[in-house]
Formats: structure tokens, sequence, C-alpha cells
């Protein structure tokens, strides 16, 4: 009997199934075929033995990496030697992955097998595998695949932001489209201003410095020694400058007015910037190719190597290309057209346009081109699949077609391939350690700035909390002092607080006349510190002397407090008006009674 185990690997762990103890596998297959779409009969065969999850997506990726590669992970291991039956002769491990069942076979010992019965099995595991576990629906199971996916595709596919070839596909492809245009302009600038000047364009070559030179001059006749010193920076020739001057003083041109002159400056202004926009995209251009294509570029050229990147889709392309394709890249009609016709087939196509070609002799042409075009499909591959592009290996590959060159002209013998690429070798890693030297400064540096800036931030809104906490503490104190300005003013000026004042004259508008003037007679007998002689004071004084009391009970709405009083605030000030009044009362009605 054999005791048949199958390995499942999912997105959200490992599973361990067990099948029924048969004498032979092959004997399981019909069963299995008939119970695949059936859950309940699936049971009766499979069984769950052991399920371990991961624990995040990164454990999960790690896991899918490992059996990719035909690596067993440490989970998969412990899985295995816990939940698999010791003996491991009677046991069968079926995998659907042949490496990492020879990587388990090695490693453990277990015998395993693929194919057949396994992959039906695994195909309906696959199918109930959302039933066969507790707690896992199908939905949360298509979210781990779908989650997994993305970060292994991710993982995989490496991508270099700065190594995309699609901007110089469309760079270059303007830059030729800029060209046709330049010279259409040209052209017509040349036209128009030509009624006016017509002898400038024999001496004037270029199509921007004629356009610069037909803005600035303008009206011909306007043209004079004064400006002479601006037409030798236009034209970088003092002999032109000089010729252009004595051309517009015996020119056979007609007038023209001056609104056709606005409109010709205006037209060559346009030219004059596309032709500046054109140099600033070849700068442009150049960066990119010694970014992405640093070999291709020092070999061929950046023009050359642009146009043949663009020809090809990308550089991935131009680089799965046999040297006899990169050689007639350019020319398909040409060669189409040759095979059609069975004559001679192209020898070169944007190959064409490097300089070694134009310098080989006639009979050399088809030698060099094939020579270059081998060299080319190298500095591709090289530049493709480098992890650290340098141009050392493109800067030894025109060396050897230089002396190439050199040996069909003069029969010098070149240097062999192997000498040459050990030298590019030694110097292609000395060039990459200086390149990740660079690279580490470059990024120290990033994040000391980002540390600096980090610091920065943290000051600012430290310094920012304690400011508004201080605004806080200085709003609060304002309130405090405007609370106890007064009371010390008051107290300053021998006056009594304004609550208190006020609350005394409320309890003496009922008084009568007579008591009125008894209270001034006693306050002012109790400030010479003698109050028991209030009562001898005669009342004929106080009625006989009305003008006197009257000034005595006007002050006493100023003087409300003397001295000698203290200040108090709260229940203990009320408390104390309460018992002097309760007091003044109690003399008020003695003298009344003595009255």
């Amino acid at each position: 009997m054999v005791l048949l185990h199958v390995l499942f690997e999912h997105a959200v762990g490992y599973a361990l199934l067990a099948l029924k103890e048969v004498e032979e596998i092959s004997l399981l297959l019909p069963q299995v075929e008939e119970c695949v779409l059936n859950l309940g009969k699936f049971h009766n065969i499979v069984r769950l033995v052991a399920f371990c999850p991961f624990s995040s997506s990164q454990v999960a990726l790690e896991n899918a990496n490992a059996v990719s590669e035909g690596v067993v992970h440490e989970d998969l291991r412990l899985l295995l030697e816990t939940h698999l039956p010791p003996k491991k002769k009677k046991v069968l491990l079926g995998v659907g992955d042949p490496k990492i069942g020879a990587a388990i076979q090695e490693e453990l010992g277990y015998n395993c097998q693929t194919g057949g019965v396994i992959a039906e099995i695994l195909r309906g595991v696959r199918l109930h595998f959302h039933n066969l576990v507790k707690g896992l629906t199908d939905l949360s199971a298509c979210k781990a695949q779908l989650g997994l996916g993305h970060s292994y595709s991710r993982a995989k596919v490496k991508f270099n932001v700065n190594r995309v070839d699609n901007m110089i596909i469309q760079s270059i492809s303007l830059l030729d489209q800029l060209d046709k245009d330049i010279n259409t302009f040209s052209m017509r600038v040349r036209e128009w201003y030509g009624y006016h000047f017509p002898e400038l364009v024999k001496i004037i070559n270029d199509n921007a410095t004629y356009c610069r030179l037909a803005q600035f001059i303008g009206n011909r006749k306007e043209l004079n020694e004064e400006k002479l010193e601006k037409l030798e920076e236009l034209t970088m020739d003092a002999a032109k400058a000089k010729a252009i001057l004595d051309a517009s003083r015996s020119s056979m041109g007609m007038d023209i007015s001056a609104i056709d002159l606005i409109n010709i400056e205006s037209f060559s202004s346009r030219v004059v910037s596309l032709s500046e926009y054109r140099q600033s995209l070849h700068t442009y251009l150049r960066s990119k190719m010694s970014q992405v294509a640093p070999s291709l570029s020092a070999l061929i050229g950046e023009a050359v190597g642009a146009r043949l990147i663009a020809h090809a889709g990308s550089l991935t392309n131009l680089a799965k290309y046999p040297a006899s394709t990169v050689q007639i890249l350019g020319a398909e009609k040409a060669l189409f057209r040759a095979l059609k016709t069975r004559g001679n087939t192209p020898k070169y196509g944007l190959i064409f346009h490097s300089t070694f070609i134009g310098r080989a002799a006639a009979k050399n042409k088809g030698r060099i081109s094939r020579y270059l075009a081998n060299k080319c499909s190298i500095a591709s591959r090289i530049d493709c699949f480098s992890e650290v592009p340098t141009s050392v290996f493109g800067e030894k590959l025109r060396e050897q077609v230089e002396e190439r060159l050199s040996f069909y002209e003069t029969g010098e013998i070149p240097r062999k391939n192997l000498d040459v690429m050990k030298e590019a070798m030694v110097q292609a890693e000395e060039a990459a350690a200086e390149i990740t030297r660079k690279l580490e400064k470059q990024e120290k540096k990033r994040l000391k700035k980002e540390k600096k800036r980090l610091a920065a931030i943290a000051l600012a809104s430290s310094e920012n909390s304690s400011a508004l906490e201080e605004c806080e503490e200085t709003s609060e104190r304002p309130k405090k002092k405007k609370k106890q300005k007064p009371q010390e003013a008051l107290q300053e000026n021998g006056m009594e607080d304004p609550s208190v004042s006020f609350s005394k004259p409320k309890k003496k508008k009922s008084f009568s006349k007579e008591e009125l003037v008894s209270s001034d007679l006693e306050e002012t007998a109790g400030t010479g510190s003698l109050p028991k002689r209030k009562k001898s004071f005669p009342k004929e004084e106080t009625v006989t002397d009305p003008d006197e009391s009257e000034n005595k009970t006007v002050p006493k709405k100023k003087r409300k407090l003397s001295k000698e009083e203290p200040l108090s605030s709260g229940p203990e000030e009320a408390a104390a008006s309460k018992s002097s009044g309760s007091k003044k009362k109690k003399k008020l009605r003695k003298l009344s009674q003595e009255s």
C-alpha cells in the first residue's frame, strides 16, 4: 500500500493533503477524474492534513520566489517534517513543479512525483480549496492571489526610469521632423527676403544664420558702418560682414514696405527659435543616449545609435537582432526588391550615416559595414544587459573599427579581440566601481539633506508650539492685570472699590436729611481720630450752616473710603460693608433720640 500526500502552494499558504491508500497510484486516476467537479465525492478521496498560512504578504512573496527558483523555504521544510510520516520510504509526495520536487527529494529524502494523477488532484484542490480550508472564502482567496501576483511581477520586472528608451525614440523622431521643417521654413525666408536683398543668399549658406541676419538687417538701406560689429558677431566672420555691407549698398533688390518687413522679421524669429530648440533637443538626446546606451553611442554616435533603437522599436529588440539584420536595418525595401528581382542585396542601411563607411574606400565599404554591424550588435547587448552601463566597451570597440579601417588601407595587423576585451573588462570594473562610489555619495548627501529638512521641520513645529504657548500666557496675563490695576489705582488715590462705593449709596437712599447731616458730621469727626466727640456737636450748627453741610455731602461721593480702610474683595468685603452700615444706623438712631 502506498500513502500519497499532495503539496499545494497557494497565495495564502501551504496545504498538505492526503489521499486514500491504494495499491497503485494509477488506479486513482479514473476516480479522481469522475469526482473532481463534485465536492462531496472529492472529499471522500482527498482530506486536508495540514495548512500553514503565511503571516504577511512579504513572507508570501519570499515563498513564491523560493518555489519558482526551486528552493525549499524554511516554512515548507517545517510543514513537511512536522506532518509527513517518519517512514520516508512508504510516503509518496505529489508536487506540481518538478523543480521544487527535485529539491525536496534531495534535501528531505521524500519521493516526489509530478504529472498524471497528481495534476488532476491539484486541479480539484485548486477548484475546491476555499471549501477545504475553514475560514477561507473564495473572495479572500482571489484577493490574495491578485496581490501576490502583482508583487511577484513587480519584483521580477526590474524597471529603471533612467534607462527608458521610449524618450530616445520620440526625441530622434522629433529631431528629424524639426530638420525637415527648419529647412522648409528657411527656404521660404530666403525666397521672401530675397526680393529685397538677393545678394545675401550667395554670401550666407547656413539657414539659421540667414534668418538671424534677415531679422537683424530689415531694410538694407538702413545698414551702415555702425552695425558692422553686430554683423561680425552674427556671421562669425569679418570678411562676410564686410561683404554684406558692400552688397547692401549696391543691391539690385526691390524696395519693400514696412508691413512686409514686419512679417518677414516675425517669421524669421520663429525659424530662429525652432533652430535653437533643435540644438537643445540634440543636447537632451545626447544625455539620454549616454544614460541608456553609452557603448552604442560611443561606437557609432548618438544620432545613428538613436535611429537604430527607434527603427528596432527598443534597445532590447536591437540587442536580439543578429549582426546581419543590424547591417541592413533601414534598407528593407531595397532588400526585398533585390530578392524579388534577384539583384544585388544592399550592403548597409542606417549605419551608412556613420563616419566609418564614408571614410572607407569603395571596394571596402561592404567589409567595413559588416564589421561595424557586428560591433554594434555587441555594444547594444552590453548596454541592454549590463547593470552599470559604461562607455568603456564602446570606446574599445571603436578603436577596433579604426584599426580594421587602417588595416584595409595600409595592411597594419589589428589587435586580437580577446586582448582588447580583457583590457575593456578591467577598465569597465574600475569605471563601475567609480560610478557606484559616486552614487553612494549622492545617496549619502540626499539622506543628510533629508535629515536636515526633517530636523528643521521638527524645530519649526516646536518653535510654533512654544510661540503659541507664550501667546496664550501673554493673553492670560493682561486679564489679571486689568483686574488688579483699578484696585491698585484706588489704593494709591485713597479711594474705595467701585463695587463697595456703589453698594453704600443704595442703602443710604432712604435716609432723611437730618440723618445725612449727622453722618457727615460723624465722618468729619472720624478724620480727626476722635469718634466719640461726634455726639457733642450741636444740632444748630448743622442746621444753621446748610451750605457747609451741602458742601460736605458733595465730596462724600468722591471720598468713599479713607486711607485707613483697607481694600477687600469677595465675601469679606461684603461682610465688612454690612457691619459698617449697621454701626452707622445704630449711631444715627442714638443721635435722633438725643435730639
